[in-house]
Order: C-alpha cells, then structure tokens, then sequence
C-alpha cells in the first residue's frame, strides 16, 4: 500500500499497520492521523464517519484512534485522476 502525506504530498509505501509515532520522511508530518483516514469526513460528526469514535481535536497530530484505517491514496481532500485509476486496474487485471 502506498501512502499519500497529507501535509507534502510525498508518496511513500507502507507495510502493514501504521503506528502512531510513524512519520513522512520528507516533511516530518504524522502518518496516523485523521487526514490520512479513510474514514476522515468533514462534512460527518466529529468529521468521522464512525459513529463509535472518541472526538480528536487535532485532526493533524498522531492518535490512538482504535479506528484508523489508512486510505490507499491518502490526500487531503480529492481523488486520482480518472487515468491514474484505470491505469490501476488495467495493472491489477494486466490488461495489455
């Protein structure tokens, strides 16, 4: 899996779970934080969508979120551009 740093950019890989005190080689920013969840909503209450979360002021800053579950593509806010994401499934299927 690969993640995205919220506060650079910075494409990294990932290998298994992501612990709190992980952060981006370039920027020095949290990995396991609430911008780089999937489950991250702002538009939801707390701006979670897990309705069992405890609240996280600082959406920024490392956790223990029981809950974190790290995005594939993590951004902060906006998807992949549709070419990058067929290119993804014509790689996972080898399509040629």
């Amino acid at each position: 899996m690969n993640i995205k740093c919220f506060q650079c950019q910075h494409t990294m890989p990932v290998l298994g779970a992501v612990g709190r005190s992980e952060d981006c080689p370039k920027c020095g920013a949290d990995l396991r934080v609430c911008l780089n969840c999937s489950l991250y909503d702002p538009n939801s209450y707390h701006e979670c969508r897990e309705s069992s979360a405890e609240l996280v002021k600082e959406k920024d800053r490392a956790n223990f979120c029981d809950h974190f579950e790290p995005t594939a593509q993590m951004t902060s806010g906006g998807a992949s551009k549709p070419m990058d994401l067929l290119a993804q499934a014509d790689a996972l299927f080898k399509k040629k």
